[in-house]
């Protein structure tokens, strides 16, 4: 396939948006408040309806890469990813040289390799733009945007990204923005997992769920959610290079964190509920603390 040849347009680039779900059609109605000049795509008329007085409405990617600066890309599989930029109507078909293409469907490294492999010899650039927030931050142009890519990829589309954005991080060299989300996802649904769990044993314990939602709620706001542990350059264990005071009190939440999951396995155990991911918790505790047998509390370093 080859890319042709076009004139760059003056000013803010032109965006095209393929892929209309919650998540593409939020990006695409923040690019239309910003005053971005649009062209969207997406095989369900009743999604490109919304955008017909606000954006041009392509008939297929391969008309859509003709005709902008950026590509964003927000179907949902990476198999709909490919189908959407390669072959003869896929966006590369047609696209503009300089051009970039951001992928912000959460697809495999794989994937994102096997589209700058395709992107490269038509000389477009990608870069690789995880996303988190969901439907409402979407709807409202405030999305957390995990961005992967060269330096100059990501400062040329950052007023792109700055539209449906309300936090930008560059993660690194392509591929890094949808590893961190991937990351991310894995805090989320582990932490749903977490919950799960606990409902089953607060049920068997006859415990009203929407009272241990409501107590689980309040007090997350002030202690914090998963983030919380997250504040250290590596997750290798402490040495006794590290801060004395931190090491001594990340062994005492570890002890803790033993005693209550103890608890919780033992309530289960009187209840007849297994509680695998207790057990599994209890068994990485100290890891999850960054405590390791032997590590002394003797340490006078600044901390890792």
């Amino acid at each position: 396939m080859e890319a042709e040849p076009s004139s760059r347009p003056a000013g803010s680039p032109t965006v095209g948006v393929i892929g209309l779900g919650d998540i593409g059609s939020g990006v695409a109605a923040g690019l239309v408040r910003v005053g971005v000049e649009l062209v969207v795509c997406d095989i369900r008329p009743e999604s490109t309806a919304p955008f017909a007085e606000t954006a041009r409405v392509a008939s297929d990617p391969a008309e859509l890469g003709s005709l902008v600066d950026v590509v964003i890309v927000a179907v949902v599989t990476d198999e709909q990813v490919l189908a959407v930029l390669d072959g003869a109507t896929g966006a590369l078909a047609r696209a503009r040289r300089g051009s970039t293409v951001v992928i912000v469907s959460t697809v495999a490294p794989s994937t994102v390799a096997r589209v700058a492999e395709l992107a490269g010899a038509c000389d477009v650039s990608v870069a690789d733009c995880g996303v988190s927030g969901g439907p409402s931050s979407a709807a409202e142009g405030a999305l957390i945007s995990m961005i992967g890519g060269d330096d100059e990829v990501v400062e040329r589309i950052r007023p792109v990204l700055d539209a449906f954005s309300s936090l930008v991080v560059r993660m690194g060299p392509l591929g890094s923005g949808l590893q961190a989300k991937l990351a991310r996802n894995l805090v989320q649904y582990a932490s749903w997992l977490a919950a799960y769990e606990a409902q089953v044993l607060a049920e068997a314990a006859g415990i009203e769920l929407a009272k241990l939602a409501q107590v689980i709620k309040a007090s997350d706001a002030r202690i914090g959610g998963a983030s919380t542990l997250m504040f250290r350059r590596t997750v290798a264990p402490f040495t006794s290079e590290d801060d004395a005071g931190l090491v001594q009190a990340m062994r005492t939440a570890a002890t803790l964190a033993h005693k209550d999951l103890r608890g919780a396995m033992e309530l289960g155990d009187s209840l007849g509920i297994e509680l695998p991911l207790a057990a599994m918790t209890d068994a990485r505790a100290d890891a999850l603390f960054g405590i390791s047998p032997d590590v002394t509390a003797a340490g006078s370093g600044g901390g890792r």
